[in-house]
């Protein structure tokens, strides 16, 4: 498979080379004023008068020099104001000094508020990225004192009955990767879930269980132990509830609870693992999906990134672009608006109106998915027979008002998961911040708050810049060597036991 790196086409000169070109371009003007020739003419026609006694010809040296000597000023002092002139369009401003706090005060990180001065291992807010308050008249006024702070993400929450281990963690790795949690023994999480390719599967729209396909595209499982609502539609509200959907649901893993727990009891190793996980001696299917959640929220966090560390106090980590960016993010995008939070989503739901896939079109498996989808999830007959778009929410809900609208998606880990939204039309970062500056879909039901933004290409560009800050490493990890059928040995010993009939007989 190819690795999951996504280009980043620019889509101009960045602001900060602009500059240079016309700091560079001012330094010929100031080098051209002439300062010692007026000086020369008159140390010359000094030295004549004083050899030759010619006073006249002398005086004409002077006047003409003197003449010379007036254009000469005017040009440089023309040539100052040209300098200045230009200046004044210079995009990097410098910095000024963040002012200091006092221990116990609100700070201001970006425009975000964090209460500072307080103990524990809180991680001390960032100074005021002062680019973004220079740039403030062109990247908007600020949004972010109206919704949720951006942050850095806290230690992973885990669930009272479900605690975090070493010995869960090393057995949910080995489940996540084992092909027999599915019916058939030829699909496991990591399949539409796949570390090279962010953890998603790489496809616009996911791949199925055997003998069928999906109808929505496959999200990353990175740092989705944040999240209250999972799914595209939040279907569910924690990662054991998501992980027995996946392994049961007819178009994913299909699995049988009751074979799945038989396979395991087949294999001595899986049997010693979940001894020492869980203390039992045989294994149930809740315990597989709360060893796989452990192993997700343990091994499967990202919060070391650019932007945590500007968060943090490290004001070098961001480029200006990403600064620029940041300061667009809260102000003249409004993508802080569903964007926000130390996740980066307010985990509601949203109705953007984007591009429908062809996929639905072109092949007959993905529209048995589709229409499937609508009919065991209580559609009417009479639109699950016409079926050609995923309704999202309105599945759950059932309120007209709720078709088409998505669980915000977080922003993390983002440059590693395209393509992008439900159904992976939006092939790159900067396709999604084009869809954003079009305003949308231009559906009429559509949010309100998805309007165009009338971005520049400088500003799509630092826009950009600014999300592929939010990714951090990539999270990189090869299957393990999964545990092998035996042939349990009371089965063996019970076997051996039984006499064998004779051969005369």
């Amino acid at each position: 498979m190819t690795e999951p790196h996504l280009p980043r086409p620019s889509f101009s000169l960045s602001l900060s080379a602009k500059s240079q070109r016309r700091r560079n371009a001012s330094s010929p003007l100031k080098k051209s004023i002439p300062c010692s020739g007026a000086a020369q003419a008159a140390r010359f026609c000094m030295g004549e008068r004083t050899l030759t006694g010619r006073l006249a010809p002398c005086r004409y040296q002077i006047q003409r020099t003197a003449g010379v000597l007036s254009r000469l000023c005017a040009l440089a002092l023309l040539c100052v104001c040209f300098f200045f002139v230009a200046g004044c369009g210079d995009d990097d401003p410098p910095i000024p000094k963040p002012a200091e706090s006092k221990p116990g005060a609100t700070k201001q990180t970006g425009g975000d508020t964090k209460p500072s001065g307080q103990g524990g291992s809180e991680t001390k807010p960032a100074p005021k990225p002062a680019s973004t308050e220079v740039a403030a008249t062109t990247t908007g006024a600020d949004l972010s004192k109206n919704f949720p702070a951006l942050a850095a993400l806290p230690e992973v929450p885990v669930p009272r009955d479900n605690p975090v281990t070493p010995e869960k963690v090393a057995l949910g790795k080995l489940l996540f990767f084992d092909n027999r949690l599915s019916g058939d023994a030829g699909t496991s999480c990591a399949s539409c879930h796949d570390p090279r390719l962010g953890w998603g599967d790489g496809q616009a729209v996911s791949r199925g269980y055997a003998g069928t396909q999906h109808w929505r595209n496959s999200q990353t499982t990175i740092n989705t132990g944040y999240l209250t609502k999972l799914f595209w539609a939040g279907e569910v509200p924690s990662l054991e509830a998501q992980a027995k959907s996946a392994i049961t649901g007819n178009l994913a893993g299909n699995g049988d609870t009751v074979m799945i727990e038989e396979r395991l009891a087949q294999m001595p190793e899986y049997v010693q693992r979940f001894r020492e996980a869980f203390g039992v001696d045989h294994a149930s299917f809740d315990l597989v999906l709360k060893a796989i959640a452990s192993f997700e929220r343990a091994e499967m966090t990202v919060r070391d990134t650019a932007f945590d560390r500007f968060l943090s106090g490290d004001n070098d980590a961001l480029s200006d672009d990403a600064k620029r960016g940041l300061a667009l993010f809260k102000g003249k995008a409004g993508c802080i608006q569903c964007h926000n939070g130390a996740l980066l989503s307010d985990e509601s739901y949203h109705f953007l109106d984007v591009p429908a896939s062809d996929v639905f079109n072109t092949d007959p498996l993905r529209q048995v998915a589709l229409r499937y989808q609508h009919y065991i999830r209580g559609v009417p007959e009479g639109e699950y027979r016409n079926a050609d778009t995923d309704h999202g929410l309105y599945y759950t809900t059932k309120k007209a008002g709720d078709r088409g609208r998505f669980r915000t998606p977080p922003l993390r880990y983002l440059e590693f998961t395209a393509p992008y939204m439900h159904n992976g039309t939006l092939l790159t970062i900067e396709d999604v911040v084009e869809f954003y500056n079009q305003g949308g879909g231009r559906n009429e039901n559509q949010s309100p708050l998805i309007k165009p933004l009338k971005l520049t290409e400088d500003e799509k560009f630092a826009l950009a810049e600014f999300l592929y800050s939010l990714s951090g490493d990539e999270i990189r990890m090869s299957v393990p060597e999964l545990p092998e059928y035996e042939v349990a040995a009371d089965v063996a010993a019970a076997k051996s036991s039984v006499p064998q009939e004779s051969e005369d007989r």
